[in-house]
């Protein structure tokens, strides 16, 4: 299926499910494909302060989808993270799993959900950004309320369809205690919500998006193998 038949069937997916116009007529060019760059990152952690300034320094970029989650498990030293979810905690230890790794920490930063390195690690960060490669997953098409997903090689296992929401502006957060006392550190790409739209095992699929009190967050979606496993595919509206 060509990459256009692809996007009209994305479309056509769309128009059934909330009444947009028709998917036949033109569909614009498919957007480049993403390359995904996750930190999970903690105020009450002294080493973090870079791995945000690396990320800031790449949430710019086109080519790139910048998401900061904040964790948990700093909050018992004195600071609780003004950003922290037990969600994103969670994500970090799907990702360990999918990784392989021991434990968790921070600054982590995990590219496609494949490969991972510390935070602070700039040139390491762009090497991992470097060995992208296109993601094997569905065009992924985010409009009026819904999302389409269609192509793609099909998972093995069905996988998770993920929506997440993000600030689109860096924030600046005062900390007036832990490891970060009376410093003021510079977020970006700030994850605020996380919510499983569904499954995905192959075939075009179109899911609702849940309404949103914020309408200024950014709006992107992660297709993901199950347990914390490679990015399949990326979008973002």
């Amino acid at each position: 299926m060509t990459r256009r038949l692809i996007l009209i069937a994305a479309f056509a997916t769309l128009s059934g499910l909330t009444g947009v116009a028709s998917a036949q007529r033109a569909a614009p060019a498919r957007a480049p494909d993403l390359t995904v760059v996750e930190l999970f990152t903690s105020q009450g952690c002294s080493a973090c302060p870079p791995a945000n300034a690396n990320l800031l320094a790449l949430s710019s970029r086109s080519d790139l989808l910048t998401l900061s989650w904040g964790v948990t498990y700093w909050d018992q030293l004195g600071w609780k993270d003004t950003f922290g979810h037990d969600a994103y905690t969670r994500r970090q230890c799907d990702c360990q799993r999918g990784l392989g790794t021991d434990n968790v920490w921070t600054p982590q930063v995990v590219v496609d959900g494949r490969r991972h390195v510390v935070g602070q690690r700039m040139a390491q960060i762009q090497a991992l950004i470097d060995r992208h490669q296109p993601l094997p997953g569905p065009a992924v098409v985010i409009r009026n309320g819904g999302v389409g997903l269609a192509g793609g090689t099909a998972p093995g296992a069905p996988a998770d369809v993920w929506l997440v929401r993000y600030e689109p502006r860096p924030i600046e957060v005062p900390v007036a205690r832990g490891e970060n006392g009376g410093r003021t550190l510079l977020h970006a790409s700030v994850v605020r919500e996380l919510v499983r739209l569904g499954d995905w095992r192959g075939a075009t699929a179109g899911y609702r998006l849940p309404p949103s009190p914020r309408p200024e967050l950014r709006i992107a979606v992660l297709v993901q193998a199950p347990n914390g496993g490679p990015i399949l595919a990326a979008g973002r509206a």
